[in-house]
């Protein structure tokens, strides 16, 4: 509560920060795995004296540098802008734990931007042996850059014995970590051959492109084998309530859990089908709607990533609503009006009840509901009683377990009621109906 709250009209902070990550995943994966594809396509171009595949590299090297430092760079700049504004408590968190490990990262993105530059630069400057290891130089900075930020990221759900030691290398080495790289690993395998269909089904030349396709469907395919093997890992080391929320304990979360399976299935199929069995016919608008699969699959996927992370936004340690689990009894006696210092209640706010409850709506509720737009507040509680309203907020964490319990007093509780309540039944309705 540290931190004036940013309202995002309609869709919420959260999706705001899900539809820019989930791009920017999709991209920056395809970076790591596009640059392991361009070293291994381009040592066998070479080592079989295949200038047609080194030409076929060259002009997919230039989609690369595209995608991967157009988009995918600004886009990792918005996922700052929009954590920043929505979780600044969470983001100020994650920073002061893994300062050290951010710095590195940073070096590793560093060296994958200027071995990118260099390598796409280098076809006709370096020599074979000398463009080949700067293409290794930016596969592996990449690929660590990759394997910081997911310890980073899997610390939020599983932060193992942090919470008891405060260590970084607790922090970063958690239970979910291995699992989740593995994960991530061949998720960038997976999206190399997804882009590089899209590339080699545009090729010219009919044979060429025939070899190229059923070579990347190849990637695709690898890729989405290891993936479920990692994901099995990955749901063994996760805490229980979050797997419990995937396999029932959220309606809405297990129907996405279930569609990033029924997806990703899609994917397999549609690649094995297609580029894989019939090479020579594949097309690229089948191109792009495998590649749109794929985006799909990692949107609900991701989404999922998330949800199961309720009531938190930090594991055991901070609520989804920026509330840290040791503040909780000290929010009890003081509320969460008092705690918010930027926002004191005004004299006429203290003695109107549907402002009060507005402004505890507001700090205590909106990091996930909106009023009318996602996951809307009004729609939820259309048709709910006073009393029906007091009892579920009195009982919100036990009542639904991926909802932190109400943190105020008794006083901010009755007056969040009186305006969840006018929402559906506005004081003057209310009046003419008595």
């Amino acid at each position: 509560m540290e931190y004036p709250f940013w309202d995002v009209p309609l869709l919420g902070g959260g999706m705001l920060i899900g539809i820019i990550a989930i791009l920017h995943v999709f991209v920056s994966h395809f970076a790591i795995g596009a640059g392991l594809f361009l070293v291994l396509t381009e040592r066998k171009a070479r080592r079989e004296n295949d200038t047609a595949l080194l030409d076929y590299l060259k002009r997919h090297s230039t989609f690369f540098i595209l995608v991967v430092l157009v988009f995918g760079a600004v886009s990792g700049v918005g996922i700052w802008w929009a954590i920043g504004l929505v979780h600044p408590t969470a983001t100020s968190a994650l920073i002061h734990v893994f300062v050290w490990a951010w710095a590195i990262e940073w070096v590793f993105f560093l060296v994958e931007l200027l071995a990118a530059f260099i390598y796409y630069y280098g076809w006709d400057r370096l020599n074979a042996r000398t463009h080949l290891a700067v293409g290794w130089i930016y596969f592996v900075g990449a690929w660590l850059s990759l394997f910081m930020i997911n310890g980073i990221l899997t610390f939020m759900l599983t932060t193992g014995r942090w919470t008891e030691t405060g260590s970084i290398v607790d922090a970063f080495f958690n239970p979910s970590m291995l699992p989740s790289l593995v994960v991530r690993t061949a998720v960038t395998v997976a999206l190399a051959g997804l882009y590089a269909l899209i590339t080699a089904s545009a090729v010219a030349d009919e044979s060429l492109r025939e070899r190229v396709v059923k070579y990347a469907s190849k990637w695709v395919l690898v890729g989405m084998t290891i993936i479920p093997i990692g994901g099995i890992w990955y749901i063994s080391r996760i805490p229980d309530q979050a797997r419990e929320i995937s396999m029932g304990g959220a309606p809405v979360v297990t129907l996405f859990a279930a569609a990033s399976v029924i997806f990703s299935a899609f994917v397999f199929l549609a690649t094995f089908i297609g580029p894989f069995l019939f090479p020579k016919r594949f097309h690229v608008t089948f191109a792009f709607v495998i590649v749109a699969l794929g985006l799909v699959t990692t949107g609900v996927t991701e989404w999922v990533r998330e949800a199961i992370r309720k009531p938190y936004i930090i594991y055991d340690y901070m609520y989804s609503n920026a509330i840290r689990t040791e503040e909780v009894q000290n929010l009890w006696e003081t509320g969460v009006l008092g705690t918010a210092k930027w926002a004191l209640l005004t004299p006429e706010e203290k003695s109107d009840p549907l402002k009060m409850g507005e402004k505890v709506f507001r700090f205590h509720c909106q990091s996930c509901h909106t009023v009318n737009g996602f996951n809307g507040i009004k729609f939820a509680v259309k048709g709910w009683q006073k009393d029906f309203l007091d009892i579920q907020i009195q009982n919100l964490n036990q009542l639904k377990g991926y909802m932190p319990p109400f943190l105020g007093t008794d006083e901010e509780r009755r007056a969040l009621v009186e305006w969840l309540y006018s929402l559906n039944n506005p004081p003057q309705q209310t009046a003419a109906r008595r």
